[in-house]
């Protein structure tokens, strides 16, 4: 198991992932695939509020530079 960013990213791919935004928006769903970049594609995604609303949108591609954080 390595250390490194895009260690942990390959040791989570198929596995339920929480991702940050910038501008506050947050998603959950299962990562299917990564890039240099960080670019992320998520399945079975859903965008999470404050009012604990969750937006279905099924499978999304999320751009790198704008993630704060990954919790796997």
């Amino acid at each position: 198991m390595g250390k490194r960013p895009l260690d942990i990213l390959n040791n989570t791919l198929g596995k339920p992932v929480i991702i940050k935004l910038k501008g506050e928006r947050i998603f959950r769903g299962t990562l299917e695939g990564y890039d240099i970049h960080m670019n992320l594609v998520l399945d079975n995604a859903k965008e999470l509020s404050d009012s604990e609303n969750e937006k279905t949108l099924g499978t999304v591609v999320i751009r790198g530079d704008n993630v704060v954080y990954i919790s796997p």
